[in-house]
């Protein structure tokens, strides 16, 4: 049986209603309490919050009034993504590309995918999906090599804003033209193709050729040794056969003399020229010498001629005797009181001295026919505003003839008219060619002793020295063994875009002429020991050198060399220390020891090794001349120009035809001339069979008189006379003449030169045996072309007592109008380097 609960006495306590009442009532006044409490507590602790921040909002409040470093400026700018890229960009998979256009990118239709412009630069977006179904981007911008600065810079950033736009977190590639990487080039189909050119504009503002105002001045007496350049109307009635004109077309001035001109006015005018094409054309303008009733089409046209005929109305004298300069004057821009000032400045006995002018100022020089607004450097842009405004009412003041200009000059690029005006200010010096020895004999002066204290200092000894003799075959071949032998190892290396990489064992031997190459060669030092000394002791440990040589082709740039300098030289240099030695060669300009580890079998190709042809273009045809200067340690094959002129009977040819685009199939002829050297011809059978060794080219050896018209002449663009002879190699000597060293010197260039050695500053002394050539530099002076001409007619004169059967005539050359007979003497000639910009 389940007991059942009792409510027995003693178990508990009878429930009282009252006390349950009074229970809950002290329950409710606790729970009053508790919350007065609490709601204290908070108060406090909101107290203590409020406290806090007005401490915080001070200290802000005192940090904020301390300056701000410039990193802690900078805000990111709030950029609207779809103003740079569509919406849709990156959603579908496949290539989009971009071009960068005024400093904005530029969606490329897909049909111009893979066609890049070296001018222009590219945003490239590859979209896929990954593993798990999500997109994923590919971003690179490639850099075209010819692309200006603002492209280059915003297909960086725009790279970067497409990365943010898309939210992907994949890091943007660069690429640069002719360095793409194998990721880079497997995102198009076909080959990438390159176009010369640029397709977009520039978002810089691009510099305008400068145009120049053409001006006619007559050349006038001023003082007692200067000129003054008087300026009229450019026609030819403004000519007058007592003076001198000078037509400045800005890069062309011609100098005009009149039959009754003196002499020293033609010489000052044309230190004029020289000194404004100097200063200010850049030594771009041409100066060219028009002498009455000999001027030149060139003359009368530019003069307004249009038919290119002189006047039918003769040249007159009309300028009046009584003719005097009008004096400048010389105004000072001020500021008053609220108003502009023009106060003319005092100039001792009507004198103007470049003194007068102060960099604080800005003055107006008055001429007439000239009005010149000179600005001084600490000059302020209001009062430069205002001389602007002046110049021009003073300008219209007076009636002024059509000719009359208004010049703006600023200081320290003054031109050299307005120099002209002031007396002393890089004065002409007076040369005065109408006295002559005897006139001057009369007054008593001594001119023996006169003669020897001007005598000027020069060395012309290399003129007199004979010819080097050619090395011989043995001498060549002893020379290159002994250098053959010593060598130990050589590591070649080549430039390929931005890194050194070694070069393939095939390629040995071969130079591209837009490549650079380093090559490093070890060589034993034999150490000659005691005879006392034990034969099984130890060799020295330093029994070594290394030469590391850099050849750099005559196209190619000087960014090779400082690539060299920064990467191998500095690893080259930690491991063999001061073992090592560093010779920099330029292209045929090789010393013996180098060219002697080629074995005579160097060749030259024109161009860059692995350089891409045009999209459907055919394979060049290719001749090779095989030559030898000063002997045969220098023979060299070179690649030059395929036109039959170049050929020549003393000498041997390599000639390669293509047949196909692909360059695989063609025929190479080795052509031999009647009496060219057995040596040579040997030497040229091994090379042809070497460089050309291919299932799919077929080699010829053809003798001169046997060639077939199908491919060889029509290959070489037809036949064309060519010399017989080459008699000018036993005679060809290069002379430079120079005064760098603070005197006049000639000194002969070895017998293996090159065109290169033709220096742009100097004049160079050519002899062929037959003729003596002059070749004047760009930049050569007016002195060294004096003393460079009466030092060929001494080589002249002396060559005629030493080669009594061969007399010399005297020839002048300008660089870029070489003639052949000037250019054979050269091997591999080609166009002249240009100048880096």
């Amino acid at each position: 049986s389940v007991p059942t609960p009792t409510t027995g006495q003693g178990t508990g306590t009878n429930k009282d209603p009252i006390a349950r009442k009074l229970r809950l009532r002290r329950g409710k006044q606790g729970h009053e309490e508790a919350d007065s409490d609490q709601a204290k507590i908070l108060k406090g602790m909101k107290d203590i919050a409020k406290d806090k921040n007005k401490r915080t909002l001070e200290e802000v409040k005192a940090e904020s009034l301390k300056p701000k470093r410039w990193d802690e400026s900078l805000e990111k700018p709030p950029l609207d993504y779809s103003e740079l890229f569509e919406e849709d960009a990156g959603q579908t998979t496949g290539l989009t590309i971009w071009e960068i256009e005024n400093f904005l990118p530029n969606q490329v239709d897909e049909v111009a995918h893979g066609k890049f412009y070296e001018g222009d630069c590219y945003i490239v977006l590859k979209t896929s999906f990954d593993d798990s179904g999500n997109l994923t981007w590919q971003i690179y911008f490639w850099i075209g090599e010819k692309a200006t600065l603002d492209k280059r810079a915003c297909s960086a950033i725009h790279a970067v804003n497409l990365r943010n736009f898309l939210g992907a977190e994949c890091r943007t590639i660069r690429e640069e033209q002719g360095d793409e990487s194998e990721e880079f080039l497997h995102l198009f189909p076909n080959d990438i193709v390159y176009i010369e050119g640029g397709r977009t504009s520039s978002g810089f503002f691009t510099v305008e050729d400068t145009t120049y105002v053409t001006r006619l001045y007559r050349v006038h007496a001023a003082g007692t040794s200067g000129i003054h350049l008087e300026p009229v109307t450019v026609c030819a009635e403004s000519l007058d056969p007592r003076f001198v004109f000078v037509l400045d077309q800005g890069l062309k001035i011609f100098m005009w003399y009149g039959k009754k001109a003196k002499n020293t006015f033609k010489s000052k005018a044309r230190l004029v020229a020289e000194k404004i094409n100097k200063n200010e054309r850049k030594n771009k303008a041409e100066i060219i010498m028009e002498v009455y009733n000999e001027e030149s089409s060139e003359f009368w046209r530019a003069i307004g001629e249009e038919s290119g005929e002189p006047p039918e109305d003769p040249i007159i004298e009309y300028v009046s005797d009584d003719f005097t300069i009008m004096p400048p004057r010389l105004y000072q821009v001020q500021l008053g009181m609220g108003y502009l000032e023009l106060p003319q400045v005092e100039v001792a006995h009507n004198k103007l001295n470049h003194n007068l002018l102060n960099s604080r100022n800005v003055y107006i020089l008055d001429c007439y026919l000239d009005l010149f607004v000179w600005f001084g450097k600490k000059s302020t842009r209001l009062v430069r505003a205002a001389a602007v405004k002046l110049s021009q009412e003073l300008f219209s003041m007076i009636e002024r003839p059509s000719h009359a200009l208004v010049t703006r000059v600023q200081e320290g690029t003054e031109t050299q008219i307005f120099k002209a005006k002031f007396s002393g200010w890089d004065e002409v010096i007076a040369v005065d060619f109408t006295r002559t020895a005897e006139s001057v004999q009369k007054t008593g002066a001594d001119l023996t002793k006169w003669a020897k204290q001007q005598e000027t200092k020069a060395d012309l000894a290399a003129l007199f020295t004979p010819r080097q003799p050619s090395m011989s075959i043995t001498e060549a071949q002893q020379l290159m063994d002994d250098w053959n032998e010593d060598l130990e190892a050589m590591e070649s290396f080549v430039l390929e875009g931005k890194k050194f990489v070694r070069l393939p064992e095939e390629e040995l031997g071969h130079f591209y002429s837009k490549d650079c190459y380093v090559f490093l060669c070890r060589y034993w030092i034999p150490v000659e020991g005691d005879d006392d000394e034990e034969e099984e002791s130890p060799p020295p440990e330093d029994d070594f050198q290394c030469i590391v040589y850099f050849w750099q082709g005559r196209d190619a740039g000087n960014m090779g060399w400082l690539t060299f300098t920064f990467t191998l030289q500095k690893k080259f240099k930690a491991l063999f220390g001061e073992n090592l030695e560093v010779v920099r060669t330029h292209q045929q300009q090789e010393n013996f020891k180098f060219l002697a580890h080629f074995k005579r079998k160097m060749i030259i190709h024109l161009g860059k090794r692995k350089e891409q042809r045009p999209a459907n273009s055919s394979p060049p045809v290719e001749l090779y001349h095989l030559r030898a200067n000063g002997g045969p340690l220098c023979t060299r094959l070179v690649q030059i120009k395929p036109d039959s002129s170049n050929l020549n009977s003393e000498f041997c040819y390599i000639l390669k035809v293509p047949f196909d685009k692909e360059d695989e199939s063609g025929i190479v002829y080795l052509w031999i001339g009647s009496k060219a050297n057995p040596d040579e011809v040997r030497l040229a059978e091994e090379i042809a069979e070497e460089i050309f060794n291919n299932p799919w080219i077929t080699l010829q050896v053809i003798n001169e008189g046997e060639e077939p018209d199908n491919f060889f002449w029509v290959g070489l663009g037809g036949r064309k006379p060519y010399e017989q002879n080459a008699d000018f190699m036993q005679y060809t000597r290069l002379f430079r003449c120079s005064n760098e060293k603070g005197y006049f010197t000639v000194s002969e260039k070895c017998s293996d030169f090159c065109q290169d050695d033709l220096a742009d500053d100097d004049i160079m002394i050519l002899d062929n045996g037959e003729h003596v050539f002059l070749w004047l530099g760009s930049r050569c002076s007016e002195v060294e072309i004096k003393l460079a001409y009466k030092s060929a007619q001494v080589y002249i004169q002396h060559m005629r007592v030493k080669q009594p059967e061969r007399p010399r005539k005297l020839f002048l050359t300008l660089k870029n109008k070489e003639s052949r007979r000037f250019t054979k003497c050269f091997h591999g000639w080609g166009e002249h380097k240009r100048p880096p910009e």
